[in-house]
């Protein structure tokens, strides 16, 4: 490659510099060390000093080197750094291409098995419900020409909808955007930004949210500390239009709203945020929930309007869109930006640092992980190319483009998917805003007149810069704009120049490659292309034929565009790869025809714009041809200028918009289930609580699912119909027992009885403060002597109501109203019960005489999106059976299902020697594989394992009591142990209050805790204010002044 051609250079010296390290007298180091030991010397000094950016610098001062020896002893190292580094390489390689061959084992093996689960054979014509939870008739048709879209459009303007977008990371605003501040302030900032304002201006949206960090730091402006700044609204053609309201109809228009988390006074990079991030998630939900409260009061007519869609942008806020999602029960979009995958495979062939270095300093395998779970959620995964799907996403252990394609045709021929699903991979380029562009209708040969009306402005200095290094500068200019890097093949394009006698003779080269002071203040990389590009042009002799000015600002780019076009000349992209292209876009707008390579984005620019052609960019003489040809004809070039400019509105941002919205409402539409229940039954007139938080919401009826009587056996339905129609519960009550609740699994109770309870809420809608008991392990391990501390810690404020109690727990409810019974506990001391890992929610009820415990069945409707099912059950089951210890000649099986205490929602397994069963994120990753989506929890220390939905959890399960029923997250505290089940992490991090209580539940393997790739301190933050420790056997009064210290007022 031409940035190796110095490594020649010196390869070529090496050879020259006489005897080598047989000789004594060669070398300084042989002299001045006697006994001297290259391998020694290698692994001491080379090695452990090594620094492949740091070769290029030492090669120069090894020439610079007077003394032959001093010289002989500096090339002598270098050879042996080299030698490394090629050696590092090779392993790289072969590690790489070990890991890629059992990954295709393990794509292949898991499309086998999905494949022989679903039946290939579509003439029997299954008509069940998909695994995406639509039937073929809820489709939208796709919408394929522009009057369709213009159709679609203008029904929309009766629809107000409400969006959310999440972009975590960098300094957000709507004006004087810093882009290049650092590297987390750049064209992800811009494009959300305009994607909120546009979408903000379209017909049928009425408020569009985008959310982001407030950083209220004194290294930052103040305006990034502003909890809200609206955006100007555009109009179709992209103009700011704040007054034309009766144009745009009415419209909340577009707003940044800055959430507080992390360090409240300091401004740090993205890679530190993950351990905040739950505490994001909660203060976006407040902030949603609250508005969702506002616009339901505004124009919906008293009903709750939620998002239509929540839009994560980059990992960081994928994460967070899929606990929004979950906890909203609402679609979920996701834009990947920058992949993890492709990012570490591109970092680990440079050679340059390890996997483990790779991890520390970008918190890689954090950040992959959360870009697995956020394609678990997501419907609707939005790329710009379709490179980006087939060599970026593919990667993923979420998404494989043949067995998707698979599932789609199933699904488009209703057949049954067995709970399998991949979400939609949609190309939608950025739009643009193009009204400030005005091409140029002139040449260099003709002159405007100046007149009053159209005086002539002077000339931009950019283009004197750049015509300063031209002989002849009417002649037309081939445009290349990049950073000097290998990847841009900016001297393969020189060299293409320099070689056709023709091109060189009807055109000028402008090479644009960013800014510069002195070469050898560049990196080494750039450093190098630059020389080399230096080196070609005196070889060709092109000089006052080649321009490359030092030094150009943002506002120079449309104006070297407009002098581009201006010499009728063409704008070129050679790069071995363009993920996307976007100044192919920029230069069509300004009038420009294109050469651009053939790999990547460019193909679907060009499918688009039919503005120019596409050439090999590894054939030089192909680059030549292309250049040449549309320079020399006349025609062809006005053509390639004239397709631009007509097909460039379909990269504008309304296009954009049109096209974003019919995909979200080609999506099943997903809303808080208890919604839906409308309001048979309800009495609107009775006088609500004074502690109700939720006032906009009408139907607070429970859909109750099973009845508990205190013995355990089976009771009758209960309802007393002499209660005068006072009871806001809806009971629908079910036998229980062991074997009804084993059989309860294929049941589903939805009949309406007659309201029978005089009192409206469960009772922690009455609590101040609400404790959260999620301490793990083996109930043995004195669980009951724990909660007895913490009710003492509670104090009388128990006694008197003001704090509630939640049970949360890996048990079955059976099994945990056996315990506590066993313990001599009430029922009725606990609020809540979260159990099953947080599949299953329970409340204590307000008639304990009739029926303890009753379940919220719409909890179930809440988390089921995703949810495999049968499909996942059989699955789960097939893997279960080849986990076998082999005992003499027998085997023995590892995992077998517990049907006894598995649910519709959580399929529980027996464990009987965890050291033989594998990480839970490699059978969370096989199921990825297969396209089944679950979460994979490993609790009881290590002696059963709970699958549930895959956006179901304990930490989630708080957040859905906060939009039911309005419990503030940040009045609970959350008690757990110093570890727990593998979903442990979840627990920590957010608005609440966690007390760790230390030596309780400490006996969990560590092979339990090896689900992660990456430590604890990637996921939750330690030293947060809202985490603290109590001793170990601890007394109750500490209990509480840990309480006290975290923040709990009461006290």
């Amino acid at each position: 490659m031409a940035g190796n051609d110095w490594i020649n250079s010196y390869l070529e010296a090496i050879l020259d510099v006489g005897p080598g390290l047989d000789d004594a007298k060669s070398s300084l180091l042989l002299r001045e060390r006697g006994r001297f030991s290259p391998t020694r010397y290698f692994v001491e000094e080379v090695i452990t000093g090594y620094d492949e950016t740091d070769l290029h610098r030492s090669w120069v001062r090894a020439q610079a080197t007077r003394s032959p020896q001093e010289r002989n002893t500096r090339l002598e190292n270098m050879c042996w750094r080299i030698w490394n580094l090629a050696r590092q390489k090779k392993q790289l390689e072969n590690e790489e291409s070990q890991r890629k061959a059992k990954r295709r084992m393990e794509l292949e093996r898991g499309r086998r098995e999905a494949t022989a689960e679903m039946s290939e054979d579509l003439s029997e014509g299954e008509k069940d419900v998909s695994a995406h939870g639509e039937t073929p008739r809820a489709r939208l048709p796709r919408i394929n020409s522009l009057d369709a879209m213009e159709t679609w459009i203008s029904q929309q303007k009766g629809k107000k909808l409400y969006l959310v977008l999440i972009s975590l990371h960098g300094l957000i605003r709507g004006e004087n955007m810093e882009l290049g501040r650092d590297s987390d302030t750049g064209g992800q900032v811009k494009y959300v930004v305009e994607l909120a304002r546009a979408l903000g201006s379209m017909p049928g949206v009425y408020r569009v949210d985008l959310l982001t960090r407030q950083v209220s730091s004194p290294e930052v402006d103040w305006s990034y500390g502003e909890p809200t700044e609206m955006l100007n609204r555009l109009d179709s053609n992209g103009y700011d239009n704040d007054d034309d309201d009766e144009e745009m109809g009415e419209s909340s228009g577009a707003y940044i709203v800055r959430i507080p988390f992390g360090p409240r006074d300091k401004y740090i990079p993205k890679e530190e945020l993950w351990p905040h991030i739950p505490e994001f998630v909660d203060g976006a939900l407040n902030h949603i929930v609250q508005m969702s409260k506002v616009l339901g009061e505004h124009i919906g007519g008293g009903e709750t309007v939620w998002p239509v869609a929540i839009h994560g942008h980059y990992a960081d806020a994928g994460d967070s869109a899929a606990l929004l999602s979950g906890a909203l029960n609402v679609p979920m979009l996701l834009t990947g930006h920058s992949l993890g995958r492709d990012k570490l495979e591109q970092l680990l062939k440079q050679g340059r640092m390890s996997k483990e270095d790779i991890n520390n300093t970008y918190k890689m395998m954090r950040r992959i992980e959360a870009e697995e779970l956020s394609l678990d959620a997501s419907e609707i995964v939005i790329t710009s190319t379709r490179q980006e799907i087939e060599e970026q996403w593919r990667l993923y252990d979420g998404f494989e483009p043949v067995l998707e394609r698979k599932l789609r045709a199933r699904m488009k021929r209703g057949v049954n998917c067995y709970g399998r699903f991949m979400p939609r991979m949609v190309v939608i380029p950025p739009g643009m805003e193009f009204h400030h562009i005005v091409p140029h209708e002139d040449d260099m040969d003709g002159e405007t007149e100046e007149s009053d009306e159209h005086p002539t402005s002077p000339d931009p200095p950019i283009w004197a810069e750049i015509m300063r290094f031209f002989s002849n500068p009417r002649k037309p200019m081939i445009l290349a704009l990049a950073r000097p890097d290998p990847k841009k093949n900016i001297t393969t394009l020189v060299k293409a120049f320099g070689e056709c006698r023709p091109l060189r003779e009807l055109a000028n080269l402008t090479l644009i490659m960013g800014n510069r002071d002195g070469i050898d203040e560049m990196s080494s990389t750039s450093s190098s292309v630059l020389m080399s590009v230096l080196k070609l042009i005196d070889k060709y002799d092109l000089y006052g034929q080649v321009a490359y000015p030092k030094h150009h600002n943002q506002a120079d780019v449309p104006e070297i565009y407009r002098l581009a076009a201006k010499t009728k000349g063409v704008f070129i992209n050679p790069a071995f790869v363009e993920p996307f292209g976007l100044t192919l876009i920029e230069a069509a707008a300004h009038g420009l025809p294109m050469v651009a390579t053939q790999n990547g984005g460019p193909v679907d620019i060009q499918r688009v714009l039919d503005n120019g052609l596409l050439v090999d960019p590894h054939e030089q003489q192909s680059i030549a041809t292309a250049l040449l040809k549309l320079v020399a004809d006349r025609q062809l070039w006005a053509k390639c200028r004239q397709n631009g400019l007509k097909n460039i509105h379909l990269y504008s941002w309304p296009e954009h918009c049109k096209t974003y919205l019919s995909r979200i409402a080609s999506c099943r539409q997903r809303q808080p289930q208890w919604q839906r229940s409308s309001d048979e039954g309800i009495d609107e007139n009775e006088p609500e609580s004074p502690s109700d938080s939720l006032r906009d919401i009408k139907d607070i009826s429970l859909n109750l699912k099973f009845s508990l009587s205190l013995d355990g056996e089976k009771g009758e339905d209960v309802y007393s119909p002499g209660n005068d129609g006072k009871n806001n519960f809806e009971n629908a009550v079910m036998s229980w027992s062991n074997g009804a609740h084993k059989d309860g699994r294929k049941a589903r109770v939805s009949d309406k009885l007659d309201q029978a309870n005089s009192s409206k809420y469960p009772a922690f809608r009455r609590r101040k403060h609400i404790y959260v008991i999620a301490v793990d392990g083996d109930y043995e391990d004195g669980l009951s002597d724990i909660i007895r501390r913490i009710f003492d810690a509670a104090g009388k404020e128990k006694t008197e109501g003001s704090i509630g109690f939640i049970l949360s727990t890996s048990y079955s409810m059976p099994e945990i109203q056996s315990y506590l019974l066993s313990k001599t506990f009430n029922l009725n001391d606990f609020d809540a019960y979260i159990c099953n890992s947080g599949s299953d929610l329970y409340y204590s009820s307000v008639t304990p005489d009739e029926s303890p415990i009753v379940a919220d069945s719409d909890y179930h409707s809440h988390i089921e999106y995703r949810w495999g099912g049968e499909g996942l059950r059989r699955t789960l089951i097939r893997w279960a059976a080849s986990i076998t210890l082999k005992k003499g000649d027998n085997e023995e099986q590892v995992v077998t299902e517990d049907d006894e205490v598995s649910t519709d929602y959580c399929f529980a397994f027996k464990i009987k020697n965890q050291d033989k069963v594998p990480p839970s994120k490699e059978l969370r990753k096989s199921m990825r594989i297969q396209a089944l989506r679950c979460h994979v929890i490993y609790c009881q220390n290590g002696t059963k394992m709970n699958v549930i939905p895959v956006l179901a959890s304990r930490s989630q399960a708080l957040r859905y009591l906060f939009v039911r029923w309005g419990v503030d997250l940040s009045k609970m505290v959350v008690f757990v142990g110093e570890s727990g089940d593998t979903d442990y992490e979840g627990l920590l991090g957010g608005v609440h209050k966690t007390v760790i209580l230390k030596g309780v539940s400490n006996t969990a393997s560590k092979s339990l805790h090896s689900n992660r790739n990456y430590p604890l301190s990637h996921v939750v933050s330690l030293d947060s204010p809202n985490i603290g420790e109590v001793k170990e056997g601890c007394s109750s009064s500490e209990i509480q002044s840990m309480v006290t210290k975290l923040g709990d007022s009461r006290v």
